[in-house]
């Protein structure tokens, strides 16, 4: 049952002794309070990280070309090195078993319009395959396909925001919009989780743009999806077995940087992940570390509380008291304090994260916080530490006669 009395002698205890609850709930709160802020930052790299890849695959590989740097077999530097459709061929044919997904990508800048509607935006033309190494999200319609490279149709897939642009009162789907004085059909509209620049983007087929602008089969890059059963040291070293053979194929030297590069997503996951794993062990050795001084600290001041409560727990014995009640008064008073001290540590953290979380975007920690089960874990671990605190010494003191507790100096 519910004792009201008990509660008022609680009550007044913390009340009459405002300095010593004042200690106590100070070094539980700084505890919760520094334990939810280092979290909450730790977190917030965690996001930067992820947000950086959030609209790619993870098992990308993207080829570029440039101009060589240095003189091989003969061949003077400043070469330019362009891809072609021969060469996209060879990567899908050599490495077919390492390959789950494989797209050219050609790059140019449109005007388009619809009606009286006009703006400038990016245009890639592209391979079926694109829509999942991009993480592409078709909201309406469709995606290239196949029959859309076979045939060389001139379709378009555009971003959300371009429908939003130039289709104010009306849907894209179906409708035919001017790409630089051509007419294409609006086969679908897409979303994409990297942006507003990302949904502002056109996708027209490869063979279509290969047709319309040159008449040629040069491609700009090369990217492949590999093989997802591969770990990622077996797709770094296909990154470089791929990076040796094109340079082969192109008469590069193997230490020039510039004339072939691959960027392989395994090798930015992998030191991104070594670095999260990294910066959450620190993290969590800090944290804890918290959590055991706020754990001393309690302890320490409990054991001075039942110190300096002997003379009233022998007076309390030579009224009657039970060793349980004695044990009880001391113990709730601690877990109370405990408890309101840990509480208002979580707020004052997720309050400090919330206020400056905006402001640390600028040192790469994007939407500090901490999830609720673990900060009220944390909290949990210093109450039960706070009534193991209180209830060894009042256990022990609970024990002594009353004539020597009132003999205590």
């Amino acid at each position: 049952m519910f004792d009201l009395d008990l509660w008022r002698e609680i009550f007044q205890s913390i009340n009459k002794n405002r300095t010593r609850s004042l200690l106590s709930g100070f070094t539980i709160a700084f505890a919760i309070l520094l334990f939810t802020i280092l979290f909450g930052i730790a977190n917030g790299l965690q996001n930067t990280f992820k947000q950086a890849f959030v609209d790619d695959a993870k098992n990308s590989i993207t080829i570029f070309t440039g101009r060589t740097t240095k003189a091989h077999n003969g061949l003077q530097a400043g070469r330019r090195i362009r891809l072609k459709n021969e060469d996209y061929d060879y990567v899908g044919e050599e490495f077919d078993s390492k390959i789950q997904y494989q797209t050219a990508r050609i790059y140019r800048n449109t005007l388009a319009s619809y009606k009286n509607e006009s703006n400038t935006y990016d245009l890639r033309a592209v391979h079926p395959d694109h829509q999942f190494l991009e993480k592409t999200l078709i909201i309406d319609g469709r995606y290239i396909n196949q029959n859309d490279l076979k045939n060389k149709t001139k379709v378009a897939v555009i971003g959300r925001l371009v429908e939003e642009d130039l289709f104010i009162k009306t849907e894209a789907l179906g409708k035919y919009i001017n790409l630089g004085g051509v007419q294409y059909k609006v086969v679908g509209v897409f979303r994409d989780d990297g942006g507003d620049n990302e949904e502002r983007i056109i996708y027209m087929p490869v063979t279509t743009a290969q047709m319309i602008y040159g008449n040629n089969d040069y491609i700009d890059q090369i990217k492949i999806g590999y093989n997802p059963e591969l770990d990622y040291d077996q797709a770094i070293a296909f990154g470089n077995l791929l990076t040796r053979k094109l340079k082969t194929r192109f008469d590069v030297a193997r230490d020039d940087q510039r004339a072939i590069r691959v960027m392989n997503m395994a090798e930015a996951t992998k030191s991104v992940n070594a670095m999260t794993v990294g910066l959450g062990i620190i993290i969590l050795v800090i944290g804890f570390g918290t959590l055991i001084a706020g754990v001393v600290g309690i302890s320490n001041i409990m054991i001075f509380i039942v110190k300096e409560r002997t003379k009233e727990i022998g007076i309390r014995k030579a009224l009657g008291a039970s060793p349980k009640s004695i044990v009880s008064i001391i113990l709730i008073e601690a877990i109370l304090i405990t408890a309101i001290a840990g509480y208002m540590g979580l707020l004052i953290g997720f309050g400090v994260l919330e206020l400056v979380g905006p402001s640390l975007e600028a040192y790469f920690i994007k939407d500090p916080g901490v999830s609720n089960t673990l900060v009220i874990g944390a909290t949990m671990t210093l109450i039960v530490a706070g009534a193991i605190a209180g209830y060894i010494p009042a256990k022990k003191a609970s024990k002594i006669k009353p004539i020597i507790a009132l003999r205590n100096d």
